[in-house]
């Protein structure tokens, strides 16, 4: 399952505390397609009904069925350049 690093929750909180529903809205990644390796990120609300959940120190990831099997063994982290924007990158999970 994909895992994420203490910066991936960190930014994921930042992103989702002005949210209407904070308490449940987290990040969603999902496929262009079935069998698709491209991957889109959004913030969503709620999970959708076959999305897996991952969630780590409050920070939730939503993941439709093909991201999850693509993210499957990945981890995903965050980082911000000087300007406050955010960026996150998936890497392999680390024993």
């Amino acid at each position: 399952m994909l895992t994420l690093t203490a910066n991936a929750a960190q930014a994921i909180r930042d992103l989702t505390a002005s949210a209407p529903k904070p308490a449940q809205s987290g990040i969603r990644i999902s496929s262009q397609g079935e069998g698709s390796s491209s991957l889109t990120l959004s913030l969503a609300t709620a999970p959708e009904p076959a999305d897996a959940v991952v969630e780590t120190e409050g920070a939730r990831v939503y993941l439709d069925p093909v991201a999850a099997t693509v993210l499957d063994d990945k981890a995903l982290d965050a980082g911000a350049d000087d300007k406050g924007s955010v960026s996150f990158v998936v890497t392999e999970q680390t024993a």
